[in-house]
């Protein structure tokens, strides 16, 4: 396993993250605790959840999976923007940045989590209704007060990211280090502005859906497996607005390449990803062991340029 530092900053992380968002929502810590050692025992050292993630659950059963490991060996992330829970009667305040919400949700965190701190706390999204002032300021009080050590973003805009910067900078506060946004071969949205923008301040990027879902995996040109996660009606709705003739296409020929390199579909879709400077990490996700040992493969893959222009051929650039 290669690590990275995050962006400008001196923490580094491990080219392949380890994820939490949709295989790890049913509560079996027997299966969570065999993954993130797999992850762990594979020289993986940075892992990613949120706190609406399960329902709120999934942050205490990867606390729980993460205990038996020294707390300074690996880098611990967590988010908050949406509702923990479909309460009867939600608060006012249950949701977004403001100081009040940030606050609250960070001690909930620490607490499911089983830690004294998080090394990157994350705005899960934008919150357009609280001042980015409150925000920013949140953040820096809760690194000065040592509950956290960085703190991030996930798919935020290029202005929102240099304006949250300048305010930081401004006042003397901390900024954000690091921005997480959807990020693979089939889904470049960002690269255009947001890319530029964390590479000019200085912010590293730990990309999710690196493999779009498990599309660039290769499992579904044939078909949608019946065990799968995409063949489940709520696991497999993210995956489907993917599963376009298109981009079927492109991952069928992708996969012909992988198999003519003799790797996995998945290694040559993350390796592509980590080919560029400006990301940290590509957080992937696992419903089995062996996969996660396969993604963390990928750190050692080095695409030649052939190799790169053939992908860019299939993808169409």
């Amino acid at each position: 396993m290669n690590y990275r530092r995050l962006g400008m900053w001196g923490i580094k992380l491990s080219e392949v993250g380890f994820g939490s968002w949709l295989t790890l929502n049913d509560g079996d810590q027997a299966r969570a605790d065999a993954l993130h050692r797999t992850a762990y025992e594979h020289g993986i050292n940075f892992f990613d959840t949120a706190n609406a993630y399960g329902g709120g659950d999934t942050e205490t059963v990867v606390g729980r999976a993460l205990s038996p490991f020294p707390r300074d060996t690996y880098v611990l992330a967590t988010k908050l923007f949406w509702p923990v829970k479909n309460w009867p009667f939600p608060g006012a305040n249950d949701r977004g940045l403001s100081r009040k919400h940030v606050f609250e949700q960070c001690h909930a965190s620490l607490k499911k989590l089983g830690t004294d701190y998080l090394d990157l706390y994350q705005c899960h999204r934008f919150d357009a209704e609280t001042p980015l002032i409150e925000t920013c300021r949140a953040m820096h009080d809760l690194i000065v007060q040592g509950k956290v050590l960085y703190w991030g973003t996930s798919e935020w805009e290029a202005r929102q990211l240099s304006e949250a910067a300048d305010i930081c900078d401004e006042h003397g506060w901390h900024r954000p280090a690091s921005n997480q946004p959807l990020h693979n071969m089939l889904e470049r949205h960002w690269e255009a502005e947001v890319f530029p923008a964390c590479g000019q301040l200085g912010m590293g990027i730990v990309t999710f859906s690196p493999l779009a879902e498990g599309l660039l995996t290769g499992k579904y040109v044939d078909g949608l497996p019946p065990d799968s996660r995409a063949a489940d009606e709520k696991l497999g709705q993210f995956i489907q607005p993917r599963r376009t003739p298109e981009n079927e296409d492109r991952v069928r020929k992708l996969k012909e390449l992988a198999d003519g390199m003799g790797m996995p579909p998945s290694n040559l879709a993350l390796a592509w990803c980590l080919q560029r400077p400006e990301i940290t990490s590509v957080i992937t996700g696992a419903s089995r062991p062996e996969q996660v040992v396969e993604n963390a493969r990928a750190s050692a893959v080095t695409l030649d340029e052939d190799v790169s222009d053939r992908i860019n051929g299939i993808l169409g650039d």
